[in-house]
């Protein structure tokens, strides 16, 4: 301390100020500073703390330079130097003595400012006293708040960790939890790896950061000298409190992780129903040692590790089971048809609107067929359960069956209603069965108790497109109502048909119209291409979280521009089945119309009809009238009718009351060219008609 007087004035007339006998009571000494003397007066107790005798001290503030370290007078007198200048009243500090056997201990002092009545101080009156024991006490209450501040931080590392880990669906997810950076400043760690237990041996699945990895420990032994191998091995955690202890333990792992500068390490066991699962090392560089609390608090975050970690392992199971069953009744793969676009879906029911999956019964199906057609289905066999999956795959490859051996969608249909009735199974199950003829775009629907078709048109209007059905299949063969409608609607370049099952329809909340207008609307503002409205459709039903399962079919004909396969139309007429007869009729006249050769329908139609009704009247069994259109130097309509007679056709003069010949007669009048050919065990009889570029 400093003398901060230049003469010796006269002193006040209460100097020194007599301190209050109860600071002596509690070994606090005091001092009267007469700034403008430069006298610094203490009592007897403040000679005690300073270690001073009466006869070593004569009242001036340097003499006690002897006691007070040159470091921390100069600080004592910034500190009274500033409360002068900026007006304080008062002021206080700790600092050292060194007493007289040349320890040092711990003093704290308090001063208060007088001033006169110009503000100017004069005068400073203070006590001091030993802190020792306040010091001491203080770096206790540190120490412990440090304690509790770390113990804190680990509590809420497992808090954030688990909470992080609640989101986590799959084994992957919770490795990318732990393994970002976010992940390691959850963990509070420098660096973690984690192992999986596979088969004796532990597979490593994480590491961070990037430079962490360490070359030969991607797959190691369990009974190999590493201590995620003995965490495993014990089921009991190994902590690793300095860098001495873990060169020692562990040598060769040490010198591979030298560069990362660890301090400490915790390896934990993962154990889920008592058998471990795996193990997490986490790796420390700003901490030696671990407390009883500390190994209490990572304990318990390997359990949650572990559970996060098996939950994951259940789920993926599930899903696997789930979709393996699902995925092995579904096509294994959509095969590619010219002049389309195909997209398909599907998605498993969430168990009650949570994260695992049910199995369903829901199927889709595309069919190529020969002379550029293809046929589409989408189904949904009754229940959840395997049954109904082992249903659905049953009548999937009947369906297919049936379409590839060339029987109409009528037939199709009701033969795989028959197929359900005779099979050993109290299910039912809706379908609709599309057959596109890609080269007219003509598309014939029949339907058997499921949702109508949507379809959208080139320019992104989407609509629902109403068609008479029948019973579900099963139901339709029990009650002996086989008959099924069949609507004929027309596939423009550029539009899609959409199928799909009523997951995809039903909302919470919401009947299934008006469901389908929301449909309606998201597949109208959906992306263009088949593959994205589809992710976009699917993405739909995940954010519902709906519990029924979800078949799409998506099928976009191609556009003007695109290759086009040659027309081609089919349909198969019984005896004594006129409604069969008026939609083949119909089938004709559409394809015709949509084929550039309207100006020839009259003549076309009137020449399939007199194929179609002498096959019926001559041959025994049903015919099949097929419509080509035939593409070279010139284009050319081709109506055929096949029968399963061998017999050939005459041309021949009919007598006045004669009707036997005739229909011949008007076919080689009315067509082009026509013939004859045998094919297999019957014939077929055909007519040609030139049509010319840009007819009708």
């Amino acid at each position: 301390m400093s003398d901060r007087g230049a003469s010796a004035p006269s002193l006040p007339d209460d100097w020194p100020a007599h301190p209050d006998p109860i600071l002596a009571l509690n070994r606090m000494g005091s001092f009267d500073w007469d700034l403008d003397a430069g006298l610094f007066h203490m009592d007897a107790q403040a000679h005690e703390v300073f270690d001073l005798r009466p006869e070593e001290y004569d009242g001036r503030p340097e003499s006690l330079s002897l006691r007070v370290p040159t470091a921390e007078s100069r600080r004592i007198d910034t500190i009274v130097a500033r409360a002068m200048k900026d007006g304080s009243e008062n002021y206080g500090t700790y600092f050292r003595l060194r007493r007289r056997d040349g320890t040092l201990r711990w003093t704290h002092t308090q001063g208060y400012i007088r001033r006169d009545e110009t503000g100017r101080p004069h005068r400073i009156i203070g006590v001091v006293r030993d802190a020792t024991q306040e010091i001491a006490d203080i770096a206790d209450n540190r120490e412990q708040d440090a304690l509790d501040e770390a113990r804190r931080r680990l509590t809420n590392v497992v808090q954030l960790a688990t909470a992080a880990l609640a989101h986590a669906r799959t084994v992957d997810d919770v490795i990318d939890v732990l393994r970002d950076t976010h992940g390691l400043t959850r963990l509070g760690a420098t660096s973690l790896v984690m192992g999986l237990v596979e088969a004796g041996r532990i597979r490593l699945v994480a590491d961070g950061p990037e430079n962490s990895f360490v070359p030969g420990t991607r797959i190691t032994r369990i009974d190999e000298p590493y201590p995620m191998s003995e965490a495993v091995r014990t089921l009991s955690p190994r902590f690793i409190e300095s860098p001495e202890e873990f060169a020692e333990r562990y040598p060769g792992l040490w010198e591979s992780i030298t560069h990362l500068d660890i301090t400490s390490a915790a390896y934990l066991p993962l154990i889920a129903q008592a058998r471990p699962i795996g193990a997490i090392g986490l790796l420390y560089s700003d901490r030696y040692g671990f407390s009883p609390e500390d190994r209490n608090v990572l304990v318990a975050l390997g359990s949650g590790i572990a559970q996060s970690l098996q939950r994951a392992m259940l789920y993926e199971q599930e899903m696997d089971l789930a979709e393996g069953l699902q995925q092995a009744m579904l096509p294994r793969t959509i095969p590619t048809v010219p002049g389309c676009d195909v997209a398909v879906r599907y998605r498993a029911a969430s168990i009650g609107g949570g994260l695992a999956r049910d199995i369903g019964g829901d199927w889709y199906d595309l069919i190529p067929l020969p002379g550029g057609r293809v046929g589409a289905v989408i189904g949904d066999v009754q229940g959840h359960d395997t049954h109904a999956a082992a249903v659905m795959g049953q009548l999937r490859i009947v369906l297919r069956a049936y379409a590839a051996e060339g029987h109409p969608p009528a037939t199709v249909m009701a033969r795989a209603s028959v197929f359900l009735h005779e099979l050993d199974t109290d299910r039912f199950a809706t379908c609709l069965y599309a057959e596109a003829d890609l080269g007219t775009g003509v598309v014939q629907v029949v339907r058997a108790g499921h949702i109508d078709p949507l379809l959208r048109s080139g320019d992104g209007s989407c609509r629902l497109v109403r068609v008479e059905g029948g019973l579900p299949l099963g139901l339709s063969a029990e009650f002996g109502r086989l008959a099924y409608p069949v609507a004929t609607l027309e596939l423009d370049p550029g539009s899609t048909l959409l199928l799909c099952t009523d997951g995809l329809v039903e909302q919470p909340g919401a009947d299934l119209d008006e469901g389908m207008e929301v449909l309606t609307a998201l597949i109208g503002s959906g992306p263009k291409d088949v593959r994205d409205l589809a992710d976009r459709l699917i993405e739909v039903a995940d954010e519902r979280r709906g519990d029924d399962d979800v078949a799409l079919l998506l099928l976009r004909r191609h556009g003007p521009g695109a290759p086009r396969t040659f027309g081609r139309v089919q349909q198969h007429v019984s005896p004594g089945d006129p409604e069969g007869l008026t939609e083949a009729r119909h089938m004709i006249r559409a394809a015709v119309r949509s084929w550039g050769a309207r100006g020839q329908s009259d003549e076309i139609e009137l020449v399939a009809d007199e194929l179609m009704t002498n096959a019926l009247m001559h041959t025994e069994g049903s015919a099949v009238v097929t419509l080509r259109l035939l593409t070279g130097t010139d284009r050319r309509l081709r109506v055929e009718v096949e029968d399963s007679s061998s017999a050939l056709p005459r041309r021949r003069e009919a007598g006045d009351d004669g009707v036997s010949g005739r229909g011949l007669l008007l076919v080689d009048a009315l067509a082009d060219q026509w013939g004859v050919e045998s094919r297999g065990g019957g014939k077929v009889v055909w007519a040609e008609f030139v049509v010319a570029h840009g007819a009708g």
